[in-house]
């Protein structure tokens, strides 16, 4: 399939879009269509957008976030395959290419991924996301020719320790990613851990292991913020659980997964002296989870302020 439609969501980034539809725009496959969604931006992008002329399509929605902005994405789109860059990500000139190249030789793939490297402050990460796997990762997956391989059963467990696949290296084959309601819009905006874990439950899945993506980092990033990030990521994995019967053989993994996030999102609580959250997110633990030391720390919290922030300052020493 070399029929590929490309998806842009974008919210106040009209200084970064220009680099991102650069480099969509100068792939060696050119893509059929590049539709960008404003989710209601409120800086100068629908200015921006409207200097590209009919070089793209510019779709204008509410604010609804990015989820539902890659879905309005996803519905337009006229391609056989549809592949997703976020406004602020750049990526290689043949990650098309390579991307088309994966159906040709596998054609009933419901999904696919690259690799990318981390781009921040304009500097390039040395490693790549793929190198810093845990071992095993990559065990179950069957391997191709140019650096390429294939998922042929479900991988989930595999998320719930190391999770490399982002939106800006995902391609979907159009009408199954639809079939399945595209992107998961039951969690917060800014999560994609859903949609992720999802796709890993429908195999065959393909993945790039050469890096094709410059995924951007900066302050706004969710990630910046660990105790959110984990949270997060543990209210996601309730959710998938609850939602998706295949995640039943794996229970164990995710409510081990979900614990784990939690005691870490418990710990930078405690170091910021936020006894309220401590305190909120031990109730969220099960009872044979929490560690001596996350113990010691919840019962602090249950301290007057005044009494609690001295017995931290001691007990962290």
């Amino acid at each position: 399939m070399t029929n590929i439609s490309v998806v842009v969501p974008i919210y106040n980034r009209s200084d970064l879009i220009g680099e991102t539809l650069t480099a969509i725009m100068h792939q060696t496959l050119p893509p059929t269509e590049i539709i960008v969604v404003d989710d209601g931006s409120t800086d100068a992008t629908p200015a921006t957008l409207a200097a590209y002329g009919d070089r793209i399509r510019a779709i204008r929605i509410p604010n609804s976030g990015d989820l539902v902005a890659r879905n309005m994405g996803l519905k337009a789109a006229r391609g056989d395959l549809v592949a997703f860059c976020d406004s602020d990500d750049v990526w290689e000139s043949d990650y098309l290419c390579v991307m088309a190249s994966l159906w040709k030789d596998e054609p009933g793939l419901y999904a696919a991924y690259a690799n990318f490297r981390i781009l921040r402050d304009g500097e390039m990460s040395e490693r790549s996301k793929f190198e810093d796997a845990p071992p095993g990762i990559w065990d179950a997956m069957r391997l191709l020719a140019g650096d390429r391989g294939v998922f042929e059963a479900s991988y989930a467990a595999e998320l719930l320790s190391f999770q490399p696949f982002f939106p800006s290296t995902m391609t979907v084959e159009r009408r199954s990613f639809l079939d399945v309601g595209g992107w998961d819009e039951r969690v917060s905006r800014g999560c994609d851990f859903a949609t992720a874990l999802r796709t890993a439950t429908r195999p065959p899945v393909g993945v790039v292991r050469r890096p094709l993506v410059r995924i951007r980092k900066h302050p706004s990033n969710l990630s910046g913020d660990t105790e959110r990030m984990n949270l997060g990521d543990a209210a996601v994995l309730q959710h998938v659980l609850a939602s998706n019967p295949t995640m039943e053989p794996i229970r164990g993994k995710f409510e081990a997964s979900m614990a784990e996030r939690r005691e870490a999102a418990l710990h930078a609580a405690f170091a910021r002296r936020d006894f309220a959250a401590v305190r909120t997110t031990f109730a969220l633990l099960p009872s044979n989870v929490p560690s001596t030391r996350t113990c010691v720390k919840r019962a602090i919290a249950g301290l007057p302020f005044s009494l609690a922030a001295a017995a931290a300052a001691v007990f962290s020493r």
